[in-house]
């Protein structure tokens, strides 16, 4: 137990320590009107969403860091300017970048060069489309659940005022400290459960032969499919050599790396996304959050592996 407890203290070190300073420099920037010069950029995409013009700000940030963006919007909630849908919609909209950015440095720069650009194409179109798809259900969501008229603007408050940086360092210490300490308490309970159930091998439990068999799934891709459900990287890298080899056909690799994905992002979740969003925005949100992202992630890859299945079967 000693040992377990030393090692969710070394797994959370650095992410707590990059929270605080995330939430510090946060602070400091909103209090010093900092966001609100830089909220423009996404007011078009933000304002048909109904959602407040913070939530523009938060979206600019998150191409940077989606930390940043969300602890923003757990302390503006925590402080009664955010709605519990408001804040809902804001973090789901937050995680839409990523799936931008990752297609110049993961997807084009890792997944297209060794899948080839057929596999590697379809990989990064399938990503992309989770993130449009993200996109499309805050939009669809905001308008249909929140008023326009009702939404917080930082323009129009008098919290967050342009004021010096030695006040406005003081107010983002007062307004982090409560919001930090139970970041810290949850971010550290749920890296301990993940660790322990991890130990005990509950996660690693799934035998992968019967539903492989079940997709007809050709039996030398178990190996590659098993590794990618562990790290999508190293099975991706099996795979690659394995199509231009000619001992899988294309549409079956894409078969092979959907199947992967259905067990490989349930995994990812409870690994890293429950104990991140559930520390930053609280048991009930948090673990909303994750939900909600991981079944459309799981969902639009679902769509894609069942028609593969139809086409080729």
């Amino acid at each position: 137990m000693n040992d377990l407890l030393l090692n969710t203290l070394d797994s959370t070190v650095f992410t707590i320590t990059t929270v605080f300073f995330m939430l510090f420099l946060t602070g400091l920037m909103i209090e010093m009107g900092v966001f609100q010069r830089m909220s423009y950029l996404a007011r078009p995409l933000v304002s048909i969403s109904h959602l407040p013009s913070v939530s523009a700000s938060t979206l600019v940030i998150s191409f940077g860091s989606a930390l940043a963006a969300n602890t923003m919007i757990a302390r503006l909630k925590n402080d009664g300017h955010l709605s519990e849908r408001q804040a809902f919609l804001s973090a789901v909209m937050n995680s839409v970048p990523v799936y931008f950015r990752e297609l110049f440095t993961y997807q084009l720069a890792f997944v297209v060069p060794v899948l080839g650009l057929i596999v590697g194409g379809a990989y990064a179109a399938v990503a992309i489309t989770t993130g449009l798809i993200k996109l499309l259900l805050v939009v669809i969501l905001g308008r249909a659940y929140l008023s326009k008229d009702l939404t917080y603007t930082m323009e129009d408050s008098t919290v967050y005022s342009s004021v010096g940086i030695v006040e406005a360092a003081i107010r983002s210490l007062k307004g982090q400290v409560r919001i930090f300490l139970r970041i810290s308490a949850l971010y550290f309970f749920m890296t301990f459960l993940v660790l322990y159930v991890s130990r005990e091998g509950l996660l690693d439990s799934i035998d992968f032969i019967p539903i492989a068999q079940a997709f007809r799934v050709p039996p030398e891709t178990i190996a590659p499919l098993t590794i990618y459900v562990a790290s999508p990287k190293a099975g991706i890298t099996l795979i690659g050599p394995m199509i231009q080899n000619g001992v899988i056909s294309e549409a079956k690799a894409l078969m092979v790396l959907m199947l992967g994905s259905l067990f490989m992002l349930p995994a990812y979740a409870v690994r890293s996304l429950i104990p991140n969003y559930t520390s930053v925005f609280g048991m009930k949100l948090g673990l909303s959050l994750v939900i909600t992202s991981t079944f459309i992630s799981v969902s639009v890859r679902l769509v894609v592996l069942v028609i593969l299945v139809l086409l080729l079967n």
